[in-house]
């Protein structure tokens, strides 16, 4: 294997910083040919491979103990197709280069995780969701093809028209079937400049209700919201929208937002290029990683929601006293979501056609491992509260999950899961982080 090494300290951590991670060696394979070569070495010895992008699972999920991290920064190649409306992206590409590349030529994916940071491999194997992501569904349901390299160590090609069950098991499959190389995206034509709405409501009640109306129409291209601190003790909730337009926007604020029932005095219209929308997480970014806050235990929770509970569900947990230290040092992200939009079949959802993603991105201090233990302890009680209402948990969180756990999550899924496991991972080599298989 003609490959270049790491360093296991590459590897020991994630951006949880909760489970540490102890590998044989971290190799970064510089082609899918000595990705495909460890591989096939990996499965004759029965030694654990994981995949590694910019590291930023929650939970030790890319982990490989005493096995092989891979280190896919090399596998960066992006390349556009400017006349198919295609780009072509290596798995350790970051979306911030895929969106660099296709904002040049006036294109960009439909859908985009928020952070820009992440790699191409880590989203789609999430299967990744956006601001867009109400009307156009997962970063994943855009991929027409990918190249990958699978636990037995073949290096195969697939789409929906070729080896469509690997296809299937690979986008939002969490890296159990294969290894991704690189991905071909559909693009559609980028907005010059964008008019983001920042609309706040003291009341949960009109927030969750004007939420149920932009998921249905088509008014906003995205839609985010989140819950902020309130002065006297309580929370207040925003909804940010965007609409697209050329420069020649005319006065339609009323006709966008004059139904909605959120606090005039204090509603934010600004416009924006649409490069500088899709970087608005850069600054905070910064500032954390400025005050050491990024490299801190991140217990984070992502929990799907039939919408219908949501109203009574959030602000009922962000009442709670475990719930306090989000006050000050964290975030409670909200998403609306609509389930025909969603198509991968491994991305579970609730029943129901509008759904609500809901995040608790905690931060924990550094020195306390006891605090961590009593977040990762209630993102469990959080976690079987929201299934009993319905709800689904979203694997990018700081959760362990038993086999058992899993095969209730994937539920009617579970059977092509471990079929195409067992036609291309007999060996269970690939990315056990993730705790699916006993």
């Amino acid at each position: 294997m003609n490959t270049i090494r790491a360093g296991e300290a590459f590897a020991v951590h994630d951006f949880g910083h909760i489970v540490a991670s102890r590998p044989l060696d971290v190799l970064a394979p510089r082609s899918g040919a000595e990705v495909r070569d460890l591989v096939s070495f990996a499965d004759r010895h029965r030694l654990p491979v994981s995949a590694r992008g910019c590291g930023l699972a929650p939970y030790g999920q890319g982990r490989a103990d005493g096995g092989y991290v891979v280190d896919m920064g090399a596998l960066d190649q992006v390349r556009c197709v400017p006349g198919e409306r295609t780009l072509v992206a290596g798995a350790g590409a970051t979306w911030d280069q895929v969106v660099r590349a296709a904002l040049a030529v006036g294109l960009v994916p439909p859908v985009l995780p928020d952070h820009l940071g992440a790699s191409v491999g880590g989203v789609l194997s999430t299967g990744g969701l956006g601001a867009s992501s109400h009307r156009c569904g997962l970063v994943a349901d855009w991929v027409t093809e990918v190249e990958v390299v699978t636990g037995g160590g073949e290096r195969l090609v697939c789409s929906q028209g070729q080896r469509a069950d690997l296809f299937r098991a690979v986008l939002a499959g969490l890296g159990q079937c294969a290894l991704i190389l690189r991905a071909t995206l559909r693009l559609e034509p980028a907005p010059g400049l964008v008019r983001r709405y920042r609309l706040y409501h003291d009341d949960p009640g009109t927030y969750f209700s004007d939420q149920r109306r932009l998921a249905r129409d088509s008014r906003f291209t995205h839609v985010v919201g989140r819950a902020r601190p309130a002065l006297g003790g309580g929370w207040r909730y925003m909804i940010e929208a965007v609409a697209p337009h050329g420069g020649e926007l005319p006065c339609v604020d009323d006709l966008l937002i004059g139904d909605l029932g959120h606090d005039r005095d204090c509603e934010e219209i600004e416009d924006l290029s649409y490069a500088e929308y899709l970087h608005r997480p850069d600054r905070d970014e910064r500032l954390l990683r400025a005050t050491g806050e990024w490299d801190r235990p991140h217990p984070w929770l992502a929990l799907l929601l039939p919408e219908e509970v949501a109203e009574s569900f959030v602000p009922g947990i962000l009442a709670e006293p475990e719930q306090r230290g989000l006050r000050a040092c964290g975030a409670v992200q909200l998403r609306p979501l609509t389930a025909r939009a969603l198509r991968a079949p491994l991305l579970r959802r609730p029943a129901g056609e509008l759904l609500c993603l809901l995040t608790l991105m905690r931060t924990a201090p550094h020195a306390d491992p006891e605090a961590v233990r009593r977040m990762v302890a209630a993102n469990r009680a959080l976690y079987e509260r929201a299934r009993a209402v319905g709800g689904v948990l979203h694997p990018v969180s700081a959760l362990a999950m038993t086999p058992e756990d899993w095969r209730s999550h994937f539920g009617p899924t579970w059977a092509d899961l471990a079929h195409a496991k067992g036609r291309y991972d007999p060996n269970s080599l690939l990315t056990r982080g993730y705790g699916l298989w006993a």
